[in-house]
């Protein structure tokens, strides 16, 4: 005989318990999670039949068959995401009432971005600190997809990308223009040739690695015909494989310098193997008022007065 059950109030610690399932649904398992919680999986384990026998519900499936979530933990996990997207939301309308923007503002930058000058992070973050003191940045360095994805779900406040495509729901702050430049390795047979040798023929014959992007025009019109053979996104892993004397790359004149400097790199037909690669930071057009978001484009604005620079898109 079924008995009635009242779930009753929820109070912080039920709330705590619920974001530890919902990390665990998105680690997709307890081991997975640890890390992300930074607890151990025992204690993860106690919290999650807590909060079973809280609810009254069997939430998920875990053993030698793996990790899966039941019926009931489908529905509550679907409840969790609109229940803390709510809390979120809440807490940033009353943050967005005071008159110092507080709260939590979630930046992510793109490989390389946050050490390059042209980008001037550092003094954005120091000004913007002199105005903004009570909110809590959180920084992440993520794959431009995974960025633009972010934003436009509300995951993501900001964004610093290396612009590729021009996305509707999207605004975009230009702040600076790169040009890149095909290179190789010693070891590489490209690397010891005289520029009259470099044929299209033996060129394109040489392996490539490239982002794994739909690219724009200009990007596309330099790879199409290019053996394609290896994708890797960011450039620091780009520089390993390309180290190996096996593989030949595109990569910002800015990030490769240093390793052509030492005599590491090499350009390949400078004057004809070259694209533009513009740097913007996204913002999601028409989001809830954001009073910490605002600020921190007005500052990105002030530091990147638009009309300075030409942006290639």
């Amino acid at each position: 005989m079924n008995r009635k059950y009242s779930l009753g109030q929820l109070g912080d610690y039920e709330i705590k318990q619920l974001k530890i399932f919902k990390t665990i649904v998105d680690c997709g398992g307890f081991s997975a999670a640890e890390a992300q919680l930074n607890i151990s999986r025992p204690t993860i384990s106690i919290h999650i039949a807590n909060l079973e026998s809280r609810l009254n519900l069997t939430l998920c499936k875990r053993g030698r068959g793996g990790f899966s979530l039941t019926e009931e933990g489908k529905v509550i996990y679907e409840q969790t995401q609109s229940l803390l997207d709510a809390l979120e939301g809440f807490r940033n309308t009353i943050n967005n009432l005071s008159s110092f923007p507080s709260g939590l503002l979630e930046v992510a930058l793109s490989d390389t971005f946050a050490t390059d000058d042209r980008c001037q992070v550092t003094d954005i973050i120091r000004r913007y600190h002199q105005h903004a003191p009570d909110v809590e940045l959180k920084v992440t360095v993520e794959h431009m997809i995974d960025m633009e994805r972010k934003v436009l779900a509300g995951e993501l406040d900001i964004a610093f990308i290396p612009y590729h495509r021009k996305l509707e729901g999207l605004e975009y702050i230009h702040i600076f223009t790169d040009r890149c430049y095909l290179y190789c390795a010693p070891g590489n047979p490209l690397f010891d040739l005289p520029e009259d040798q470099l044929t299209d023929e033996l060129v394109n014959s040489i392996p490539l690695i490239h982002a794994g992007l739909k690219p724009h025009d200009e990007v596309y019109a330099q790879i199409a015909e290019m053996n394609l053979a290896a994708v890797c996104y960011h450039y620091e892993a780009r520089i390993a494989l390309m180290l190996s004397g096996i593989y030949i790359s595109y990569l910002p004149e800015n990030f490769a310098a240093p390793y052509v400097q030492r005599g590491e790199l090499k350009a390949i037909s400078p004057r004809r193997r070259f694209f533009t690669l513009g740097a913007a930071v996204i913002s999601k057009k028409s989001a809830q008022p954001n009073r910490a978001r605002t600020l921190f484009l007005e500052t990105v604005r002030a530091i990147h007065p638009p009309g300075e620079k030409s942006a290639p898109y």
